[in-house]
């Protein structure tokens, strides 16, 4: 009997849990404006700054994946695909500096539950400091009855050796 209370309140413990991140980021995921936004903002801050990563996995649907594109030796290219939890540990252990993510300018289609962005974005070490990057996001939504789901973000940069179109930027 001890043993199935326990199991229950662990069971409400999680519920509240879940009940109160539902609350907290309930905005975030309300419109596709606001789910990039979050994207952009939870992921940026200063060396060493703590990042919410709770509030990042609440943007991403069950089996989410983030895809970046590479290039390896002798100029062939590779993507690679990641979990939310699997790009935190990522981030975590390679960014060491300043890392601010800005989005340029975005194009978004949408038929039904698929929403499709294509998101121009700059990367900087400071706030305020010289761009380090640019790139595109290609970034995939479900929209669920009350709310917008990052199924997929899949990106190539510019440093990669391509170069933005005019017509990716303002």
């Amino acid at each position: 009997m001890k043993r199935f209370l326990l199991i229950l309140l662990m069971g409400l413990g999680t519920s509240l849990v879940q009940a109160q991140s539902n609350e907290k980021y309930a905005k975030d995921v309300s419109s596709v404006d606001n789910i990039i936004a979050a994207l952009y903002n939870v992921i940026c801050g200063a060396p060493g700054e703590p990042r919410d990563w709770e509030r990042f996995k609440y943007l991403f649907g069950k089996d989410a994946k983030l895809i970046p594109t590479g290039k390896i030796e002798g100029g062939n290219f590779l993507y690679r695909t990641m979990t939310p939890d699997e790009y935190i540990t990522m981030f975590s252990s390679r960014i060491k500096t300043g890392f601010f993510e800005k989005e340029l300018k975005r194009e978004t289609v949408s038929f039904g539950t698929v929403y499709h962005a294509f998101s121009t974005y700059e990367t900087r070490e400071t706030e305020n400091g010289p761009s380090t990057n640019r790139g595109i996001n290609s970034i995939q939504l479900f929209k669920d009855q009350d709310r917008f789901y990052i199924v997929n973000v899949y990106w190539c940069a510019e440093s990669m050796g391509f170069t933005l179109p005019a017509s990716a930027l303002k």
